[in-house]
């Protein structure tokens, strides 16, 4: 196909998409002609300001100087704490120039739609850097709108589709000052952390869902993460990953016995034989669960491991490293999960998406361990357990507000309250799975 030609089909697509973008505004009671009249005429002048460049820059151009997180940017590096500090000196001036607008309340506004919230989102996007300031200044929710909204997102850790619903209004109406005070916050974290980095660690942002395998300085892998709800937080630590474990069983700790299984087996007799768990006496004899008296504490006595296979709450794959809480890292059957925002639904351990190329990454320096041989082991089914040869440090940190090396501002949600600021999270609840 030519290019002559796709610039032609460009110019067709963009004058279709801003009458969709005006269209939906003008057909009213008025009937459908006279409705298609105005918006061909609003769409003529639009179209002629651009030429005049009354726009400032063309529809294609309205992202150019705003820039995205820069994927291979790590979360937490050596510079991280002097690019954050950097970050509060800019939300210092924005602070003490009165901070952003709030945004009105509506349910939702995307791509076409005419709104006049839509002028303060543009000054609210406008402060905090999301948007072009050359943008046109008007009530459609047009491209450079939509551009910054997605930005704005992917600046927040939220689904990044350019749409304003509630989640991303949410965030984008927490004050300057608010703000700020996180930045802040986060830099004493990060001072904290930023000497003990060594060439090669993996990293799991908590509030961020997010884990990171770190190279000399760039994330060479970035897995969306499961992590521990509110009311069961995973902790902040810091280890060295020692073994991972293909096909493992999983022994289901105390903690979880008390709280979910009991309470699952009162209400569902057969739930443990569904999902492939068994009991175990203290000489390893095995034992049928109508042996268990259910409602009372008998249960927590007993050792109860779940079998290797599709049902496993671990996967196919678990990495393990000395800490006293008793959590690792692994795989995961409920898939689904990464795909929410909301992803603290664990009891304090940390499911990996896309595990297998963390693990080879972690196994590239052991013998014995390409990637070809772990797919080979993981599809056998068999049980084993490969040491690495170099540990890896891990770090579980709680960074809520940091500004990486490209200058982006990025911000989480204080999911577990240790902020100590308004407005904080820490209340909210999921569902429980095991």
């Amino acid at each position: 196909m030519s290019k002559t030609h796709d610039r032609d089909r460009g110019r067709v697509d963009r004058r279709v998409a801003v009458r969709h973008l005006l269209g939906a505004a003008s057909f009213g009671a008025a009937g459908l002609s006279a409705g298609k009249a105005i918006a061909d005429q609003t769409l003529d002048a639009l179209i002629g300001a651009a030429q005049r460049n009354e726009l400032g820059q063309s529809f294609d151009e309205a992202t150019r100087t705003v820039r995205m997180p820069k994927p291979s940017d790590p979360t937490v590096c050596a510079a991280t704490a002097e690019t954050t500090e950097q970050a509060v000196a800019r939300y210092a001036t924005i602070v003490a120039q009165g901070g952003w607008p709030k945004v009105p309340s509506v349910k939702i506004l995307r791509l076409g739609d005419r709104h006049p919230s839509v002028r303060v989102l543009r000054a609210r996007l406008a402060v905090s850097g999301d948007i072009d300031p050359s943008a046109v200044r008007n009530d459609i929710y047009d491209s450079y709108v939509e551009a910054a909204v997605r930005h704005f997102q992917a600046r927040h850790g939220l689904t990044v589709d350019g749409v304003l619903r509630a989640e991303t209004l949410t965030a984008m109406n927490v004050p300057a000052a608010t703000r700020l005070a996180m930045l802040k916050i986060n830099v004493g974290r990060l001072r904290a952390l930023g000497g003990s980095l060594a060439p090669r660690y993996v990293v799991c942002n908590l509030p961020a869902a997010r884990v990171e395998a770190i190279q000399n300085g760039v994330a060479v892998s970035r897995h969306t993460a499961v992590v521990g709800r509110p009311s069961r937080p995973s902790p902040v630590l810091n280890s060295k990953i020692v073994e991972v474990n293909f096909n493992p069983y999983w022994t289901v700790p105390v903690s979880i016995v008390r709280k979910d299984l009991i309470p699952l087996m009162q209400k569902l007799p057969d739930y443990l034989a569904e999902n492939h768990i068994r009991i175990f006496d203290a000489r390893h004899h095995e034992l049928p669960a109508s042996q268990i008296n259910w409602y009372s504490e008998d249960a927590v006595h007993y050792t109860f491991r779940q079998d290797p296979g599709s049902l496993n709450s671990l996967g196919v794959l678990r990495m393990n490293f000395p800490s006293p809480y008793g959590v690792y890292m692994h795989d995961t059957p409920e898939k689904n999960l990464f795909g929410e925002d909301f992803r603290f639904d664990s009891s304090g351990c940390v499911r990996v998406q896309n595990v297998r190329e963390l693990v080879a990454w972690l196994l590239d320096e052991t013998h014995g361990w390409s990637r070809t041989q772990i797919d080979a082991v993981i599809k056998s089914g068999e049980q084993k357990n490969a040491r690495l040869a170099t540990p890896v440090p891990l770090h579980w940190v709680y960074i809520t507000g940091w500004a990486t090396t490209d200058g982006v501002v990025q911000f989480r949600e204080d999911i577990y309250g240790k902020d100590g600021l308004p407005g904080d999270s820490s209340t909210q609840t999921a569902t429980t799975n095991l």
